[in-house]
């Protein structure tokens, strides 16, 4: 009888997605070639989905694949891993997150205020999973991090809001001077 023996290495994650009440993709992002095509990225979102919507635990396996998952409001998040996969690491960065999604939005984690802080979705996964690795589980340090970031924005690349914005408070900056 052999054993299997894996080689040690970091924690990984396959995929983090969030799906609105429907099913529908509002956030993907796939670390490896499990689903290579967009088609097959959405029959397994609509599976993952149809499997755990109606349910009130947290794990799943599912194609081989261990899922944990928390809804909010009208919003589904997911962290996927390989079956070998330490199921508390993938919860942690779940309620990362969660919870940085959380502070970021002021407790207002919902499908409209979600799409309009988008950036700020995208840069608190990159500051918690880069490439497939775990890189971060503390909600404050990602919080604290994509603020950083935000900031640092170069005025060619920021949104007409976000300038808009900037210019008010310089010029109230200036007035109270």
């Amino acid at each position: 009888m052999e054993a299997l023996i894996l080689e040690p290495s970091l924690y990984t994650v396959k995929a983090i997605l969030i799906l609105d009440n429907d099913g529908d993709r509002l956030f993907a992002k796939y670390y490896d070639d499990t689903y290579p095509s967009v088609k097959e990225q959405k029959a397994f979102e609509k599976n993952i989905f149809n499997k755990t919507h109606r349910t009130d635990s947290e794990i799943a396996l599912l194609e081989g694949l261990t899922v944990v998952y928390k809804s909010s409001i009208d919003l589904y998040f997911y962290v996927i891993g390989s079956s070998y996969e330490n199921e508390l690491m993938l919860m942690a960065v779940l309620n990362c997150l969660f919870d940085s999604l959380s502070q970021m939005l002021r407790k207002n984690v919902e499908k409209r205020a979600l799409l309009e802080n988008m950036e700020g979705l995208f840069l608190a996964v990159d500051e918690i999973v880069d490439g497939g690795v775990i890189l971060e589980n503390d909600p404050q340090q990602v919080v604290h991090r994509v603020a950083l970031r935000g900031e640092d924005v170069p005025l060619t690349e920021q949104t007409v809001s976000q300038v808009l914005q900037s210019a008010k408070e310089q010029i109230k900056w200036s007035l109270l001077r």
